[in-house]
């Protein structure tokens, strides 16, 4: 990899850094292409090229994901809609339809349970000694009390 190709990486994760941060605001290309201190069209090309996606397709992947953790905490669709910066419930819908295989409503109205098995190390390192087996503290020659 060349130093020029390195610098032209670097400025693409300029502007994909901001959409990463500021997802809620209407992001266009020549704004993105702006930070990546590149024209419009060079800007996607060389976006699409590192990235495998358009700008404006990695901007609506990243508002449906955080719209999708929203709609999970029961938010309301057009809540979720207008949160993530999307201003059409329409185009927001059907992209999101497009995206993951189901409505915004279906994916709202569907249980999202968490994972509740634990395995047993996670189980053995996170949870309180018994009596019959020390704490690491006390392994350790700590004090367990503080």
């Amino acid at each position: 990899m060349t130093p020029q190709d390195l610098a032209t990486l670097v400025h693409l994760r300029r502007a994909r850094d901001l959409i990463d941060r500021e997802y809620t605001r209407p992001l266009d290309v020549p704004t993105l292409a702006r930070h990546a201190l590149m024209s419009p069209a060079h800007f996607s090309r060389q976006f699409r090229a590192a990235y495998g996606e358009t700008p404006y397709n990695y901007l609506m992947t990243r508002r449906i994901e955080r719209a999708m953790a929203l709609l999970r905490a029961g938010v309301s669709v057009t809540d979720a809609c207008m949160a993530v910066g999307c201003t059409s419930l329409g185009s927001f819908s059907s992209r999101f339809a497009q995206l993951t295989g189901e409505t915004p409503s279906a994916y709202r109205a569907r249980e999202h349970t968490a994972v509740t098995a634990m395995p047993p190390c996670v189980a053995k390192v996170h949870t309180r000694p018994t009596k019959d087996a020390p704490s690491r503290i006390e392994e350790a020659g700590g004090d367990a009390a503080a």
